[in-house]
C-alpha cells in the first residue's frame, strides 16, 4: 500500500485516506488536477511539494490507478453530498443576507458587485 524512496515510507493510508507523508495532501487532492491534466511540476508548486514527494504520489497513482480512482469517486461523491446539504441548510440564510443593503460607505463598490455577479448569471 505505500511506495517507498530512499527507505522512507512516501504515501501513506491515514483516517483521511491516501496521504503523501510529512504533509496533510492526500492523494485525492492531487488527483484533481491530474485528471484535469495539468502538469506535474504545477501540481507540485500548488501543494508545495518535493520533486520525491509528487513524484512518489504520481507514481503510486500510475501503479495503482483502479484502486486510487474508486477511492477518489467516493470522496466526490461524499464531497458532493455535503455540499448539497450544506447548501439546502444555508437556503434560506444566504436569500436573507442578499435582501440586506450595503454596507454604509460602500453603496457604489456594492452596485459594482451586483452589476458583475448580473452579467456572470447563467442565462435561462
Amino acid at each position: 500500500m505505500t511506495l517507498a524512496s530512499n527507505g522512507q515510507t512516501a504515501i501513506i493510508r491515514t483516517e483521511r485516506g491516501l496521504t503523501i507523508a510529512g504533509t496533510r495532501i492526500t492523494l485525492y487532492d492531487v488527483m484533481d488536477y491530474v485528471t484535469a491534466q495539468y502538469p506535474a511540476k504545477f501540481i507540485r508548486s500548488l501543494f508545495d511539494l518535493t520533486e520525491e514527494q509528487i513524484n512518489a504520489a504520481l507514481s503510486y497513482i500510475e501503479s495503482h490507478r483502479a484502486e486510487v480512482e474508486a477511492e477518489y469517486q467516493v470522496v466526490l461523491r461524499e464531497a458532493e453530498e455535503l455540499r448539497q446539504y450544506y447548501e439546502e441548510q444555508n437556503r434560506e440564510r444566504v436569500a436573507r443576507i442578499a435582501t440586506l443593503p450595503p454596507p454604509p460607505g460602500l453603496e457604489a463598490a456594492w452596485e459594482k458587485l451586483q452589476v458583475s455577479k448580473a452579467q456572470h448569471q447563467p442565462q435561462s
